[in-house]
């Protein structure tokens, strides 16, 4: 081991910038342990969405369900670049972030198969798992987006150099809300990160079908912007820092758009390949695949050992069978806590069932 470099310099894609002096530097250094890291946890979030997969397709895991592999990237920059104490909120392809935000993969894989131990106690579901200072997994396209600006007036309320990233689609950038959001996060200075994880494809639309205007970011207008690899770990993790010391300095919200790409369909009834090429999956995954150019960059440059990654690799697929193993035999919640966390701190409530006679009761 004594060999390998404890750490490197690497060239990274320069951002497009919109309203702005600056950019961020396209020179960064990259420590081992920090490589390996980003490593394991994109590795944990592929496999995971795999496993999710699997379990679908054998009618275990069942409704809405949207997978996040091929962006690994995207989530695994943005925390490098955050810190814990800061806030997140997404679109229902929440998985990843899910995992980053600290749920665990036994939390998050039962959750999908609606068992007691999941992370939202197995009444959520795929898009809407919560931990601490992440709000979820939002059902309805582009409603995320005014919700986080309202994290994001809190943090500047309680004055504690907080900020919120927000996150949502390409599919979900024509929404209104998203422009209306865009105003009042100007207006009052939010510590906001408007980001815009662009896959190329709202459901079954390219977004040249769906967009008048495809530059994401600078669609903020009067909202700076940066338009970001979204492929490249490193390139995002530079953008976030950029970005969140642009709101921590008071500068008000900042738009970032990752370009990104998802190997699965848009959900699992969407196989995919209707609206694009088996081919054009296939030339994303050869040539821009997040773990595999991480991989090649460690490898290339000294800071790790084949060995080493093919041990984390077994880690991990260790992890994500023992999770899965847990997701099948643990018991479904029970009827009896149908109704209970209504409210966080109230005595015991009656609840209306299906009729005006049928009582259940609501426990904090």
């Amino acid at each position: 081991q004594n060999h390998l470099l404890s750490h490197a310099t690497f060239e990274i894609k320069k951002c497009d910038v919109h309203k702005l002096d600056e950019a961020p530097a396209t020179q960064v250094v990259m420590t081992r342990d920090e490589g390996l890291q980003y490593y394991r946890v994109m590795q944990l979030m592929r496999r995971m969405e795999l496993k999710a997969d699997q379990l679908y397709k054998q009618k275990i895991i069942r409704g809405f369900c949207h997978l996040y592999d091929g962006q690994e990237a995207c989530a695994v920059g943005i925390e490098a670049a955050i810190n814990p104490t800061d806030h997140l909120i997404t679109s229902y392809r929440a998985h990843g972030y899910t995992y980053t935000r600290g749920g665990t993969v036994k939390e998050i894989l039962a959750e999908l198969t609606g068992r007691r131990g999941g992370i939202a106690k197995g009444k959520g579901g795929s898009m809407h798992m919560y931990c601490k200072n992440f709000y979820g997994g939002n059902g309805i396209v582009g409603a995320q987006v005014p919700l986080g600006a309202g994290v994001a007036l809190a943090c500047k309320y309680q004055g504690k150099n907080e900020l919120c990233v927000c996150l949502y689609g390409d599919g979900a950038a024509n929404q209104g809300q998203i422009f209306e959001t865009y105003n009042m996060a100007a207006l009052w200075k939010l510590p906001v990160i408007f980001i815009c994880e662009n896959n190329r494809y709202g459901m079954g639309t390219s977004v040249e079908r769906a967009a008048a205007s495809t530059d994401y970011y600078k669609r903020g207008e009067f909202i700076p912007g940066l338009r970001v690899d979204g492929m490249d770990v490193l390139c995002v993790r530079e953008a976030t820092r950029f970005a969140a010391d642009h709101c921590r300095s008071g500068k008000g919200p900042i738009i970032m758009e990752l370009q990104t790409y998802r190997y699965h369909g848009h959900s699992m009834s969407d196989p995919g390949i209707s609206y694009r090429t088996r081919e054009e999956v296939q030339e994303v995954r050869s040539k821009s695949d997040p773990i595999s150019n991480l991989k090649d960059r460690m490898l290339s440059n000294n800071m790790a050992s084949v060995e080493e990654l093919k041990e984390i690799d077994v880690d991990v697929r260790k992890e994500i069978e023992d999770a899965a193993q847990f997701a099948t035999t643990d018991p479904e919640p029970p009827l009896e806590e149908l109704c209970n966390h209504i409210f966080s701190n109230n005595p015991e409530v009656a609840v209306r069932g299906t009729n005006p006679w049928s009582k259940l009761k609501s426990v904090s």
